[in-house]
């Protein structure tokens, strides 16, 4: 069952996706060589609290991992896909790329979204994989229409990664989001046109291109939620939450 949103929901998932989006500029400033991410993790906090609004991942339980997700952000350095977790121990060094997925929960709703940083000078090989998962997602928010299909979204991002010779994350997808964090429908990176849920006016979706240098094999390590690259090389991962209107689709989470 996929629940289309009102006029009325979108000015709570609006507030909730410019929280999202504040948090992410906010990241852009302050990733640079020799800070920890407990750092990032508490600044984003802070102004998630500070709009009277609530960290959406902090506590967030998966069925099969015992401990909640510890952080405010997920915070993922070089072979880290996604749901790497801050520490005062883990220093952002020069050369590294570091993705930052950020959620906030306002008014009854949930905005989430994600970007990939440099952190100081990184290598062309670097710069590409950001470029590349970063105009991925762009290519399938422009397909993200009435009328068009999950499959089609996953064939724009999958098309695009392909002609570049990178791999893509298949194990995780995007997915719906209102007043859960996760609703359906699942949108996964990859598809065939024409199949799938069909987009209809009203859906909210959280679209996540996750792109990987190497091969597509994942693995998990022993902390049960961070998801790494099977060959060590470096992964990307862009989100925005979009709503899909009979004018095209809205960014419910505008961060640049």
């Amino acid at each position: 069952m996929f629940l289309l949103k009102k006029k009325t929901d979108l000015v709570n998932m609006r507030k909730a996706g410019k929280i999202v989006a504040d948090v992410l500029s906010l990241m852009r400033e302050l990733i640079k060589p020799g800070v920890d991410t407990y750092t990032l993790d508490k600044k984003a906090e802070e102004l998630i609290r500070k709009e009277k609004a609530k960290p959406a991942f902090k506590g967030y339980r998966v069925p099969g991992i015992p401990r909640p997700f510890p952080g405010t952000l997920c915070v993922s350095i070089n072979d880290e896909v996604v749901h790497g977790m801050p520490s005062k121990d883990r220093i952002l060094e020069e050369g590294d790329i570091v993705s930052i997925d950020v959620g906030s929960f306002y008014g009854g709703y949930y905005g989430d979204a994600a970007c990939t940083y440099p952190v100081g000078e990184i290598s062309k090989e670097k710069a590409e994989l950001i470029y590349v998962t970063r105009e991925a997602l762009n290519k399938a928010i422009e397909v993200a229409v009435p009328g068009n299909t999950v499959g089609d979204i996953g064939y724009a991002v999958e098309t695009f990664v392909k002609k570049w010779g990178f791999g893509i994350v298949r194990e995780y997808a995007g997915h719906g989001i209102g007043k859960k964090l996760h609703e359906p429908p699942q949108i996964p990176n990859y598809g065939s046109p024409g199949t799938g849920v069909t987009l209809k006016e009203g859906m909210a979706i959280a679209i996540e291109p996750m792109v990987m240098l190497g091969g597509e094999k994942v693995r998990t390590l022993p902390d049960m939620w961070t998801v790494v690259t099977a060959d060590g090389s470096d992964a990307a991962h862009f989100e925005k939450s979009v709503f899909i209107t009979e004018d095209g689709p809205e960014i419910l989470t505008p961060w640049e």
